[in-house]
């Protein structure tokens, strides 16, 4: 589906009105209006219309999207050295590092830090874990969502089913080093980590409602 096919498809679909979700769950909202344009769920990194990613989100939701995965280089310290020091034990006795990270200091001290065009994680001692440099973010993030549809409904509950009514639909496009860290500074940018013996993985993740503060060019579709 090319940006004009989608335009006249959900058209279609805002005539529709009140429409019930084909999932329960937080991911009902995105797999009903891909069922809708007839595009195949899937849970790749490619995007769903040709150079464009498609996003749907509840209005008025804090939520947060995750925009891509992003590690390269970044560690300062030897990641199963990170572990040993600033660990906890999973359900399962294994130590591992699962934190959502933000300005504020978690419970094992670490905390998101800005400091010469960079965001880092570091300890309340002053330790550095991890670095990113706020140009290599804005080209990752152009790399992965060099156009993004989004996709905002009304949802109201009806018993145990979710109802959508799709409202609007923009494109965002473009981004950049100093947008980035003021939506950082802001505290509306956010890391996710999972480290373990088996898992290197930073996730880039933005509140639904701020998504739009990332990009320089927005307009309705």
């Amino acid at each position: 589906m090319n940006l004009a096919e989608f335009v006249t498809k959900f058209e279609e679909i805002k005539a529709m009105g009140w429409v019930k979700s084909m999932r329960r769950g937080n991911t009902g909202i995105g797999y009903t209006l891909e069922e809708l344009l007839g595009i195949s769920e899937n849970n790749i990194s490619a995007p769903d219309l040709g150079n464009i990613e498609l996003k749907a989100h509840r209005i008025n939701s804090t939520s947060m999207i995750t925009l891509f995965t992003f590690n390269r280089k970044a560690w300062k310290m030897n990641p199963l050295e990170a572990i040993k020091k600033y660990g906890t034990p999973d359900g399962n006795g294994r130590l591992g590092m699962y934190f959502t990270m933000s300005r504020t200091p978690n419970g094992v001290g670490l905390f998101l830090h800005d400091e010469n065009d960079a965001i880092s994680i570091r300890h309340i001692s002053g330790e550095i874990i991890t670095e990113w440099q706020l140009d290599a973010l804005a080209e990752q993030f152009i790399k992965k969502l060099p156009a993004l549809i989004f996709v905002s409904a009304f949802s109201e509950k009806h018993g145990e089913s979710e109802w959508f009514n799709f409202d609007r639909a923009q494109i965002f496009q473009g981004t950049s080093a100093a947008i980035i860290g003021g939506q950082f500074l802001a505290g509306n940018v956010f890391f996710e980590l999972w480290l373990d013996e088996e898992k290197d993985i930073v996730n880039f993740l933005v509140q639904e409602n701020k998504l739009s503060l990332l990009f320089k060019n927005i307009k309705d579709v």
